[in-house]
């Protein structure tokens, strides 16, 4: 669905934090995983204001799926500094400075 309002950018960016996250709770005890993890939240929440910045539709042009989609993209915007910070608190419980 973000097809319609975001570029391929911002999903391939989302999706390979994902992985990366996915990465850092199977191995619990690595503690370069869940640092990638904590950098790659902070960097993709940076692109995520970009990218909802210049390809937030016009008003003319927001139909319900779009309107669903971009309400989404900032919800998850919103939830990234919470997402960072329990990351951040699993980064020092891994020993972690």
């Amino acid at each position: 669905c973000m097809d319609y309002v975001f570029p391929a950018s911002y999903a391939w960016g989302n999706f390979s934090v994902l992985a990366v996250g996915i990465w850092a709770i199977v191995q619990r005890d690595s503690l370069d995983a869940i640092t990638m993890f904590l950098f790659g939240l902070l960097l993709t929440g940076v692109t995520d204001m970009i990218h909802i910045s210049l390809f937030y539709p016009s008003h003319k042009d927001l139909s319900d799926l779009k309107h669903f989609i971009v309400g989404m993209a900032i919800f998850s915007f919103l939830l990234k500094p919470v997402s960072c910070y329990l990351v951040y608190q699993m980064c020092r419980e891994r020993g972690g400075d």
